[in-house]
């Protein structure tokens, strides 16, 4: 439910926005990327702006995600050590019960068997 309002409410006028930039900006933009020689560069790229504004925008996004995905290393880092010591637990706690159903079951062989 929250996901289908987001969408509606925010991605969808931002997709159309972008859409619309990209329509109303689509004729090529020069960029130079030779600071010594702009008359004449060496090094250049031309595109749509559009494509320069996405592009900016995907970087964006990149870094950003970056950015979360390393400043919450150590929070992963300790739901692994969480997990692993959850695992031993529960391997301790299995071999146990099974050390207790076989004292169990020997126990009551010692019962049966007596007259």
């Amino acid at each position: 439910m929250l996901r289908r309002f987001v969408w509606f409410f925010v991605a969808l006028p931002v997709a159309i926005l972008l859409i619309t930039l990209a329509v109303a900006n689509r004729h090529a933009v020069r960029l130079v990327l030779d600071p010594f020689r702009p008359a004449e560069p060496v090094i250049s790229l031309v595109l749509p702006l559009y494509a320069y504004l996405l592009g900016a925008l995907l970087i964006g996004v990149v870094i950003g995600g970056a950015a979360t995905w390393m400043s919450q290393a150590r929070w992963r880092r300790s739901a692994r050590q969480r997990a692993s010591e959850a695992s031993r637990w529960h391997a301790e706690a299995d071999r146990l019960s099974r050390e207790r159903d076989r004292e169990l079951d020997a126990a009551r062989q010692l019962t049966s068997a007596s007259p």
